[in-house]
C-alpha cells in the first residue's frame, strides 16, 4: 500500500476561491472590504514570513490586509494598548498578534486583549468555549484547515477512531472537539503517553501536531488510516519535515499530508475564511 498524498495547496486554492467570493458578496452588501489586521512584534523571521503571506494571501482574496509592525522592545502595556485601538476601529474586523511574541510578554495576556468577536485566530477563552461546548464562534485556524483536509479523503468520521497527538490550546485540543463534533470517537495522547505506537495503530484518523521532528514512524500507523501533520520542522541541513516520517509512513497510511503543502497552506486560507466569518458576524448583528 503506498498512501495518497492529500494536496493542501490545491484545496487551499478551491478554498481561497470561495472566500473570495465570499469577499465579493460582503463588498457589496456593506460597501467596503472585510478587514484583517496583523500585529508582528520584533523580527523573527520566520513570523516575518509568515506575517507576509497573511498579507498577501488577505489581498489576493479582496480582504483589506494591514501588517503593523512594532519593534522587539515593545512593552506589554503599549502593546495591550494597540491592540485595544484595533478593538475599537469599527473597519477592523479581524485581529492577529503573531506567535510567538517577545518573552517580556505574555501571551495569555494579549490574546485575551483582543475582542472575541475580533479574534480570527479563534483564542480567546470565549471562542474556545463556544467550540467546546459546541456553539458557534470563531474556530483556530489550523484545527479547522484541519478538517477540510480529512474531508478531501471522504473519510466516515461518526464512529471511527481518532488519535489527536498533540495537547495545546493552539491545534491539539480544538482538534479534537472539532472531531467530536463530527462524531468520531478521539484519543487525545502525548509525547508522555506510555506505548504511543500501539495507541496510534488503533486510529483511523491520525492528527499530529507536536513539534518533533519524525517522531511517529511507520509502526505507529493502521493500515489505511488517514495521516494529518501539522507539524513543521527543519533540520540541521534546513530541510522542512514534519512530525511524521512521511516516506515510511506512507507504506502503511491510505491519506498522508506532505510536508510543506499540507496543513500550512489551508491554515491561511482558514484565516481568511474566519475573517469573512467575523466581518459578516460584526456587521449583521
Amino acid at each position: 500500500m503506498v498512501a495518497r498524498r492529500i494536496d493542501g495547496k490545491a484545496a487551499a486554492l478551491a478554498y481561497r476561491a470561495e472566500v473570495a467570493k465570499q469577499v465579493a458578496t460582503f463588498t457589496e452588501k456593506y460597501g467596503r472590504a472585510p478587514g484583517l489586521d496583523v500585529v508582528l512584534v520584533g523580527e523573527d523571521p520566520a513570523s516575518m514570513v509568515y506575517t507576509r503571506n497573511k498579507e498577501k494571501a488577505a489581498a489576493k482574496a479582496g480582504i483589506r490586509g494591514e501588517l503593523h509592525r512594532l519593534p522587539e522592545d515593545t512593552s506589554q502595556r503599549a502593546l495591550l494598548d494597540y491592540v485595544s485601538k484595533l478593538n475599537a476601529n469599527d473597519e477592523v474586523d479581524g485581529i492577529l498578534v503573531q506567535l510567538p511574541l517577545p518573552k517580556h510578554i505574555s501571551a495569555d495576556a494579549v490574546i485575551d486583549a483582543i475582542a472575541p468577536a475580533k479574534d480570527v485566530d479563534g483564542f480567546h477563552p470565549m471562542n474556545t468555549g463556544l467550540l467546546s461546548t459546541g456553539r458557534p464562534g470563531l474556530v483556530p485556524c489550523t484545527p479547522r484547515g484541519c478538517m477540510h483536509l480529512i474531508a478531501q479523503t471522504e473519510t466516515e468520521l461518526t464512529g471511527a477512531h481518532a488519535v489527536v497527538v498533540g495537547r495545546s490550546n493552539i491545534v491539539g485540543k480544538p482538534m479534537a472537539q472539532l472531531l467530536l463534533a463530527e462524531h468520531a470517537t478521539v484519543t487525545i495522547a502525548h509525547s508522555r503517553t506510555r506505548d504511543l505506537a500501539a495507541l496510534c495503530r488503533t486510529a483511523d484518523v491520525l492528527v499530529v501536531a507536536v513539534g518533533r521532528a519524525h517522531m511517529i514512524g511507520a509502526d505507529h500507523i493502521k493500515p489505511g488510516a488517514v495521516v494529518i501533520d501539522v507539524g513543521i520542522n527543519r533540520t540541521d541541513a534546513g530541510k522542512l519535515v514534519g512530525d511524521v516520517d512521511t516516506i515510511a509512513a506512507s507504506e502503511h497510511a491510505g491519506w498522508i499530508t506532505p510536508v510543506p503543502g499540507g496543513v500550512g497552506p489551508m491554515t491561511i486560507a482558514c484565516l481568511l475564511g474566519n475573517t469573512v466569518v467575523a466581518a459578516e458576524n460584526r456587521l449583521s448583528s
